[in-house]
């Protein structure tokens, strides 16, 4: 690894040296994926990684190919303490909107742990409904390690999700959109309507139907 790389990793650790050096043994970054898609669930990922983890590439899951997402996904769980995925469907994000359905993913990311983390990193969002210590990082994808790996991972694991649908529902290309509201998606829509992994909320502009 090259030493501008390392310090690279280094600054972005900076969240997790401070509360290891409190004496935090176990910090969770917290991350979900799939808030603006027309399809398709939400998904939250918590991850605890040992602070002697440096992987060469960890980044914000948007800012890197999917190819090289794939190929951290496999590194980063192998050396992860301990994960955690949470998620809600098209229906619950309908019933209780997508800001409710984001926590209650991100608190079954956190339940579906065995480690139970001391402190949390959580990418711009406060999880008032659970009782461990937390910090709102802006951005946090792109300035906590733990945050970021946690991204990836839970972009990794959605990505496929949505590939395993478009095998249901062929004509929405879910293989390649993965949900989102591209003008194909959309068309789409307008022609098919809509399947049962959609969102009706998300939607209703596009269909003409009133929700």
């Amino acid at each position: 690894m090259k030493n501008d790389e390392y310090e690279r990793l280094m600054k972005l650790k900076t969240f997790e040296t401070s509360l290891d050096t409190a004496g935090v043994k176990y910090t969770g970054g917290i991350d979900e994926v799939g808030r603006g898609p027309l399809a398709g669930p939400v998904l939250a990922c918590c991850i605890i990684m040992p602070m002697d983890s440096y992987i060469e590439g960890v980044n914000d899951s948007k800012k890197i190919s999917a190819n090289k997402r794939k190929k951290l996904f496999d590194i980063i769980l192998s050396e992860c303490l301990d994960y955690g995925i949470g998620m809600a469907d098209e229906k619950t994000i309908d019933s209780i909107n997508i800001l409710n359905a984001t926590h209650l993913a991100m608190k079954r990311s956190i339940e579906n742990m065995r480690i139970k983390p001391e402190h949390l990193l959580i990418d711009a969002e406060k999880l008032d409904s659970v009782e461990i210590p937390s910090t709102s990082i802006v951005k946090g994808d792109s300035l906590s390690y733990n945050i970021a790996c946690a991204s990836i991972v839970a972009k990794v694991i959605r990505d496929r999700i949505m590939v395993d649908y478009s095998h249901l529902y062929n004509t929405y290309n879910f293989e390649k959109n993965k949900g989102y509201g591209t003008s194909e998606h959309i068309a789409a829509i307008k022609k098919y309507g809509l399947c049962k992994i959609h969102r009706t909320s998300f939607c209703k502009h596009f269909t003409g139907e009133k929700i």
